[in-house]
């Protein structure tokens, strides 16, 4: 019964018309972190920049070396999309977008973590089996068909990703609509729908509405009856975020995973209408099963467990952030801080206020007055500058956050020198006040 849904032959139109939009977007993606601006503020600019802690040899190329590094990156996705030398083309976008990622944290978000996810899924599927520069250049892999595995793996993906994104949001200040009045507070300037997104019934929509879509979405669309409602509501609630929210080519991608939960046929007819359709059901158990099946076990266990390591800190995840990322935790609370950094001379104990503006851009000022390990990671920037110039200081910090509007409190502690703290990523830090 198991191996008779993992390895039954099905078609593959979905998964070949995926990996055209999906290398178009990771092209489009790349170009337009370009061309938009975001590489110069983000990885250009700033005099360092603070990378996953542990990643910190991960550094962005000096001079205008990003921009050529975020040319070759789309100029992968064009090949992902052509599928010429695919799998060569899909393991080195999914290692370049990785390293960008893993290199800063200015411009953290979910979604971008889900590419790397997808890349590396994408890295072992046979997406360019048809309609591929491949396929042109050596017939014989030609095929019309694709294990059931290859459309399960995307189905459970998401499953997991929006259960996660629907749970978290069922907390009081998301169910009172007070992060959902702030998200739209914070559109009011925007031109023509401004005004409209400030309306009494928006809060609702976006905090009943967003948990019931993260929700329901999934088995909504692989329930035969509701699939065409359920694709209808994911492409308003997709257009919705991508105007509203300006979350680049992300909504797109979204909507393009719809396509694994149609009938192949029906995509078959759409978008390769020359295509011979595969309409057989044979089963064909690999010699790779054993292993497919622990490396696909370990990565699922590992997807359900990672989004819960923050039950297992003492205090809550809105507030000290400890276990925050990689969780699906999207879009939740809104947070404000102020921070002084202050360092002592352990020799002279002479004292100096620093003025970030000397060492931080204006969105890393943000990071490191309202994020736990960030304002850790400028203590150690600190220490390691000052040690460059002969002098071995110790740094307190000074800082008061607000979540969700409400009255700040401080979140470290003033007393303890974060330039000499180790940084505990599976246990929490005791220089981190608890919350009220």
């Amino acid at each position: 019964m198991f191996n008779s849904y993992l390895f039954k032959n099905i078609d593959n139109s979905a998964l070949i018309v995926f990996r055209i939009i999906f290398g178009l977007l990771c092209f489009l993606e790349s170009v337009g972190a370009i061309f938009t601006g975001w590489i110069t503020r983000t990885l250009v600019d700033p005099k360092f920049t603070f990378t996953f802690i542990g990643f910190e040899w991960l550094q962005p190329l000096s001079g205008n070396w990003m921009y050529v590094y975020y040319a070759i990156m789309g100029l992968f996705g064009l090949l992902i999309m052509m599928g010429y030398k695919y799998r060569m083309s899909i393991i080195a976008f999914t290692i370049m977008w990785s390293c960008t990622y893993f290199m800063q944290k200015a411009s953290y978000n979910n979604h971008y973590y889900l590419l790397i996810l997808l890349s590396a899924i994408m890295a072992f599927l046979p997406a360019n089996k048809y309609a591929s520069m491949d396929v042109k250049l050596d017939p014989s892999i030609k095929s019309n068909s694709m294990p059931n595995w290859c459309r399960g793996i995307f189905v459970l993906q998401l499953l997991i990703l929006y259960t996660y994104a629907s749970i978290a949001k069922m907390y009081p200040d998301w169910l009172d609509l007070t992060v959902p009045k702030l998200l739209m507070a914070g559109k009011i300037n925007y031109p023509i729908i401004g005004s409209f997104l400030q309306n009494d019934f928006m809060p609702y929509l976006i905090a009943y509405g967003g948990i019931l879509f993260d929700g329901l979405i999934i088995p909504l669309l692989l329930y035969k009856r509701t699939r065409k409602y359920a694709f209808l509501t994911s492409i308003f609630f997709h257009l919705f975020n991508a105007i509203v929210f300006q979350v680049g080519v992300f909504p797109f991608l979204s909507l393009a995973f719809s396509l694994f939960f149609f009938n192949p046929k029906t995509i078959k007819n759409i978008f390769l209408k020359k295509k011979e359709f595969y309409d057989g059901a044979e089963i064909t158990t690999p010699n790779y099963k054993t292993p497919l099946l622990i490396a696909a076990s370990i990565y699922f266990i590992f997807q359900v467990a990672l989004p819960l390591r923050h039950h297992f800190f003492e205090d809550d995840v809105l507030f000290t952030e400890e276990g925050h990322r990689l969780s699906w935790r999207m879009m939740l609370r809104s947070k404000q801080g102020i921070a002084s950094y202050r360092i002592v001379d352990k020799k002279t104990k002479e004292t100096q206020n620093i003025n970030l503006d000397h060492y931080l851009s204006a969105k890393q000022k943000r990071m490191a007055s309202t994020k736990p390990d960030v304002i850790w990671q400028f203590a150690q920037h600190l220490k390691q500058d000052f040690k460059e110039k002969g002098k071995d200081i110790s740094v307190f910090v000074d800082c008061k956050i607000s979540v969700n509007g409400k009255p700040f409190q401080k979140l470290v502690d003033p007393n303890v020198d974060l330039a000499h703290e180790k940084w505990l990523p599976f246990k929490h830090s005791n220089w981190l006040l608890p919350s009220k």
